[in-house]
């Protein structure tokens, strides 16, 4: 069996690339346009736990709105938060802006150029690193995201369950990493595993890899990356008080700025426990009004537990005063606050009820 050649696929990725609002396409490359480390690491942060088609819309508004670095270090983090609103994992958001004002005020409004460097900034990682040093500055570092970990297990058929299978993907992954145009490289290799090492029915006959491929020679190539036992998740459960007042307004307040979801806007509400939910977690109203109790409840997925939020509707009257650190959303400018989905979902669930 061949061993993989960087040059098959880098072929491949010249015909085959996905057009993408932050990426520089082969032919620009060769035109000499270079890749602006800005786009190449809000990207990368964006598509952290997201899919591509999630990402573009809130890319091309964050690029409109702070089309530098600098023009994001400058600006107010609620708005960034509110922008942020929708993608989920909101520790990307505050760690955005974190990385923003380190590469303003300690690199003159650049980012560093080396992955060692680039891996001591707010909320960059390894993965993160090696893309920006290999992208944007052509470093050779080897980029595994979860497209490249299936494309290599495939591979090389490794056996090692995941995650623990992970160090030994990447040190065969290191082993393909060119020193010619790696960034295209590393884009070539997520574009494969997107578009035809798939998790489900891979395009085989479609693969620049095809004959190297040990999972294809054998014929089970979607048995690999070899998955661990799932641990279950364990539910939690809460109370939302969706106050809303004889104008349409909502009572929202600010979240803790770390932790889950912290620095976001949310309805009141008690603590997640494992309990169910009692009388008195349904009393604690935060403001006089009018309370019923909503049937059923709006569940939400984390990553470590799933969610069962009980919905409060009161109806509240115009001269009602916000409890300290809360404030009234006229109607208007709800779509426009830092709500995470779970909160958006609870709001609208009481609105309609």
């Amino acid at each position: 069996m061949t061993a993989p050649s960087p040059t098959d696929l880098l072929d491949w990725y010249d015909r085959h690339h996905r057009r993408l609002p932050w990426r520089v396409s082969p032919a620009e490359a060769r035109d000499g346009v270079v890749a602006d480390p800005y786009r190449v690491w809000l990207s990368e942060i964006m598509l952290q736990q997201t899919t591509v088609a999630a990402v573009k819309a809130y890319f091309e508004a964050f690029t409109s709105r702070w089309p530098t670095v600098g023009d994001l270090a400058a600006a107010d983090e609620q708005d960034v938060m509110k922008a942020w609103a929708g993608l989920g994992y909101y520790s990307r958001a505050r760690n955005l802006k974190a990385c923003a004002e380190t590469v303003v005020r300690d690199h003159g409004g650049r980012f560093p150029a080396r992955e060692a460097d680039l891996l001591a900034l707010p909320g960059i990682g390894p993965y993160t690193a090696a893309a920006i040093a290999a992208i944007a500055f052509g470093e050779p570092a080897t980029v595994v995201d979860g497209n490249v970990e299936r494309v290599v297990a495939r591979l090389f058929r490794t056996p090692t369950p995941m995650p623990a299978g992970k160090t030994e993907i990447r040190a065969h992954a290191a082993t393909l990493t060119p020193a010619t145009r790696p960034g295209d490289f590393a884009q070539a290799m997520m574009d494969l595993g997107a578009t035809i090492c798939t998790p489900k029915r891979p395009a085989c006959g479609l693969c620049p890899w095809r004959e190297p491929c040990a999972a294809r020679a054998v014929g089970d190539a979607e048995s690999f990356p070899v998955r661990g036992a799932k641990a279950e998740r364990p539910t939690r459960r809460g109370v939302a008080f969706v106050a809303v007042r004889a104008d349409g307004a909502v009572l929202l307040r600010r979240r803790p700025p770390k932790g889950l979801l912290g620095g976001m806007s949310e309805p009141p509400g008690s603590p997640w426990g494992t309990g169910e939910i009692r009388p008195a977690d349904l009393a604690s109203t935060p403001v006089t009004g009018k309370w019923r109790r909503l049937p059923g409840h709006v569940d939400h997925v984390f990553t470590h537990f799933r969610l069962e939020l009980t919905v409060m509707r009161g109806e509240i009257g115009l001269g009602v005063e916000a409890p300290e650190g809360a404030w009234w959303s006229a109607a208007g400018d709800i779509s426009g606050e830092a709500l995470p989905s779970v909160f958006r979902k609870a709001i609208e669930a009481a609105l309609a009820g």
